[in-house]
């Protein structure tokens, strides 16, 4: 786990406290093959200010996602929300389509195994902050 998730999640849990993370699924990065073409990804000019710079970066992760899915025989929105949730209490999934709500329903069934949640933690590198949380200094 990254050192500044771990320390989050310490704190989190010592505090009794919960993470509410927003954007759960990358603006759809964590949701698609990275060469799937949708209207969102082309026209979000805010999520690709968010997300471009640290593509190449999250290109590893997103396939190790979009493998663990096919393995489970789920969607990747499954794996990344059920990732997410080993974390954080209740992700914010700015659905926009139906589907979106049937994926996050399924991901609370999706059990991840220690060593999956290693498999796609282990490439990852901390990013600074961007957007709103980036204004919060």
């Amino acid at each position: 786990m990254p050192e500044t998730l771990k320390f989050a999640t310490i704190y989190h849990a010592r505090a009794s406290s919960a993470m509410t993370p927003y954007s759960a699924l990358a603006s759809g990065r964590l949701a698609k093959h990275p060469d799937e073409e949708s209207k969102r990804l082309s026209e979000d000019i805010y999520a690709k200010g968010k997300y471009d710079i640290t593509h190449d970066e999250d290109l590893a992760i997103i396939h190790r996602v979009e493998e663990l899915a096919e393995k489970k025989g789920v969607s990747m929105t499954e794996i990344s929300l059920a990732w997410l949730l080993t974390k954080v209490t209740s992700p914010i999934i700015g659905a926009t389509k139906p589907h979106h709500i049937d994926g996050a329903v399924k991901a609370v069934a999706v059990k991840l195994t220690d060593e999956e949640i290693i498999y796609l933690e282990e490439l990852y590198k901390p990013h600074r902050l961007v957007g709103v949380m980036a204004e919060n200094k």
